[in-house]
């Protein structure tokens, strides 16, 4: 994209310390080299309280649908309360 990217506050600030679940969430994408389709795309959400995957969402393509679709997952799935924290790198 060439639009600006906007820097928010870093509320985690490298602290990855937690006292239960969904207090704190991380995410990221990872690129996935296949023989069949090439590179392809797994954006996922990990709870740093179990260090467990809580939602992802795979596609050929990298897009802020994908990225959306994973947060979805992990919040139908684990119903967090209001405060929870989550971080990207962007």
């Amino acid at each position: 994209s060439k639009e600006k990217v906007v820097q928010l506050g870093n509320l985690l600030k490298r602290d990855f310390s937690t006292c239960t679940i969904n207090e704190k969430w991380v995410a990221d994408i990872t690129y996935i080299p296949t023989v069949k389709d090439g590179w392809c795309y797994l954006a996922s959400v990990l709870d740093l309280h179990s260090k467990k995957i809580v939602g992802y969402s795979f596609s050929r393509f990298m897009t802020s649908q994908l990225v959306i679709e994973a947060l979805q997952n992990a919040c139908f799935s684990q119903k967090p309360r209001k405060g929870l924290i989550l971080h990207t790198d962007l």
